[in-house]
């Protein structure tokens, strides 16, 4: 039987900010945009209990909150940081899945310091983040992926808590459709419509009906309200994009303003493929108007997009097919 833990810091970015300058600690914080514009990249706890989230526009989340404070990101600390917390976690496993500067899964079914209970490794790790970064973390412990991911959430900041085998069954059995992990709101939305509200109605759907009603991923979702997830924990995730973008302090109002901002972010987009020697062979403009609405565009070629020149010329070519009238 695996023994899985998923680690998830506690409102990573903000919390950074927090330790770093004091001034911040207990009041409510936006790691990025203003008042004006942009988009909240995190937020404290104590912007939370306004309503505020990341993936929130800034201008929403001041008038939530009007005394937030917005701060610009610096992810070259948060990487950093991030780097501590790694080399804990390589300490106890190198089955380690990191899924994001802020959260990994780790596989301590075979430990290196040959401890049987991963209950006591989760909370030896998250002692040694406090004493390492002044930073809490947020541990769940189950047999598999799917149900450490969702015990994490259970108890932030600062929790622990353990899925049991013997508890796996009920617990997924009244857990709310929407706190499934692998469920975005979408398809929440959906499910709620045809009368699933909870694992235990999912689980009354056999898998051929979830195909013919969701797809492929059908078949994940009958696994999850059964409490399996048979996934393996992956240290060698092949990463499947590379990104870089910008929220602009004004509007971009003409094409030779964009092609300059365009210009800049092709030259971190090639530093960023370089660096993790990673090249694709697809590229995609992402547009957000001053009204938030959004669009995409991308091209695809036959070969891989390896060179600054390429990906200025397909940049110049997608942004000029963009309606900006």
């Amino acid at each position: 039987m695996q023994k899985i833990i998923h680690i998830d810091m506690d409102a990573f970015y903000a919390s950074v900010e927090q330790r770093d300058h004091p001034q911040y600690q207990g009041k409510p914080l936006a790691v990025g945009g203003s008042r004006e514009r942009g988009v909240v990249a995190a937020a404290s706890y104590e912007a939370r209990k306004f309503g505020v989230y990341s993936a929130m526009s800034s201008r929403l989340a001041y008038q939530k909150c009007p005394h937030i404070i917005f701060v610009r990101p610096r992810f070259d600390v948060y990487k950093e940081v991030s780097q501590q917390i790694r080399e804990i976690f390589h300490e106890y496993t190198d089955l380690v899945e990191p899924l994001s500067l802020d959260e990994a899964y780790l596989d301590v079914t075979k430990n290196k310091v040959g401890m049987p209970s991963a209950t006591i490794i989760a909370r030896e790790i998250k002692q040694k983040i406090f004493d390492a970064t002044q930073l809490t973390a947020s541990a769940g412990i189950s047999v598999n992926k799917f149900l450490a991911k969702v015990a994490s959430d259970m108890d932030k900041p600062n929790g622990l808590t353990l899925i049991s085998p013997e508890e796996a069954a009920d617990f997924v059995a009244k857990l709310p459709i929407k706190k499934f992990h692998g469920i975005g709101k979408v398809t929440a939305k959906k499910m709620q419509q045809l009368g699933i509200f909870t694992g235990a109605d999912l689980r009354r759907w056999d898998k051929a009906k979830l195909v013919r009603q969701f797809g492929k991923v059908g078949n994940y979702y009958f696994n999850i309200a059964q409490g399996i997830d048979q996934r393996s924990v992956n240290p060698h995730r092949i990463r499947k994009s590379i990104s870089t973008e910008n929220t602009f302090d004004h509007d971009l109002a003409s094409l030779e303003e964009m092609e300059t901002a365009l210009h800049q972010l092709a030259e971190e987009l090639m530093r960023r493929m370089e660096k993790t020697k990673s090249f694709g062979q697809t590229i995609t403009l992402k547009v957000k108007y001053d009204n938030f609405q959004q669009i995409t565009r991308s091209k695809t070629l036959a070969y891989p997009i390896n060179t600054l020149d390429l990906i200025i010329r397909l940049y110049q070519e997608l942004i000029r097919g963009c309606d900006f009238s």
